[in-house]
């Protein structure tokens, strides 16, 4: 755990540009969202002046933690009966679209010559839950940290692209209904903090059903992580097999997932009074446009302009598979 005083000064300046963010949606340009507004806050402070690494420790922290903690209160508002709304033909969508940017990130990786361990971070970075599912699958493949760091900047940056882009590819695609262009945003942007962001430019609505398949992307974590653990451990020698399936699956799944589930159940069961819930959104929200303020931040373009082309033929070709697929799978089965 980091030293309350390293993070401080990063979380005080992403709490500071929220409230900033808050106000502006609120008294100055309605309906962009204050999510949005931290996030561009942040992108150009963060590419200008705030570049200091005493901001670092806080900004990292925010980033993701109020992430997990935001997810995890959104459970207090929600209920089964929201959930089911995505009924079989919604699970089904999420389990292809994940099969499919799987199987094309390792086969394009593969023919484009990068290493096993950078293929298979690219490949469950981009269809569960971007640097978080990297941070989980690194581990259990026995990654390089170079190949790491890699992966997490393509991925954040693919991510940022589709953020900015979908809320207008799902207009064109789907018109105004909210579930589909929900599933589209939920279903293909990598982290939760840009699944949120994109679907904001949307609508609250179309908000609440991205998160929800962004959900069911998130479950799917620990099944990637196991299933990738067996494919990096079947071509090592016996006795370098040092990362066990236990071990997998402790790594694999998210605290903040069993946390929404279990205040999902609660709410389900109990049903919270409506003070609960609206401080439980409240609080949501708060985290989430603080995190998205240190996201934007940390969010540094000119690293991917270093990285080469083949990385962006490797990025791009990811992208454009996900988001067809998507947009056809949807129209199939939903």
């Amino acid at each position: 755990m980091k030293p309350v005083r390293a993070v401080l000064p990063g979380f005080g300046l992403s709490f500071l540009i929220a409230t900033i963010s808050q106000w502006v949606n609120a008294d100055l340009i309605k309906g962009i969202g204050a999510p949005t507004v931290a996030l561009l806050i942040g992108v150009l402070l963060g590419n200008t002046v705030i570049r200091q690494p005493m901001w670092y420790s806080g900004t990292a922290w925010s980033e993701k933690r109020l992430l997990e903690y935001s997810v995890m209160l959104l459970g207090a508002t929600i209920t089964f009966q929201t959930i089911q709304q995505l009924k079989l033909g919604g699970i089904a969508f999420i389990l292809l679209q994940m099969t499919i940017t799987i199987g094309f990130a390792l086969i394009l990786g593969k023919r484009l010559h990068f290493s096993e361990g950078m293929t298979l971070m690219m490949a469950g970075g981009n269809a569960v839950c971007g640097s978080s599912a990297i941070a989980a699958i690194a581990p259990t493949i026995e990654a390089k940290d170079d190949d790491q760091r890699l992966a997490i900047t393509l991925v954040n940056l693919m991510g940022t692209v589709l953020m900015l882009t979908l809320p207008l590819i799902s207009l064109l695609a789907f018109h105004h209904s909210n579930f589909l262009r929900g599933a589209l945003i939920g279903g293909t942007v990598q982290s939760v903090g840009q699944v949120i962001a994109s679907a904001t430019m949307v609508n609250q609505e179309t908000t609440t059903f991205a998160t929800l398949f962004k959900i069911l992307r998130i479950i799917m974590l620990i099944a990637v992580v196991l299933i990738f653990s067996q494919i990096h451990r079947h071509h090592q020698p016996a006795d370098q097999q040092s990362v066990s399936m236990v071990d997998s699956a402790k790594r694999a799944l998210p605290w903040y997932v069993v946390g929404f589930i279990v205040l999902c159940a609660l709410n389900s069961w109990l049903t919270f009074a409506p003070i609960i819930s609206s401080g439980a959104h409240s609080l949501s929200s708060w985290c989430e446009v603080t995190a998205l303020a240190a996201i934007g931040l940390r969010l540094n373009f000119a690293a991917f302009i270093k990285a080469g082309r083949k990385l962006a033929y490797f990025g791009g070709g990811v992208l454009i598979v996900q988001v067809v697929s998507a947009v056809v799978l949807i129209s199939v089965l939903l």
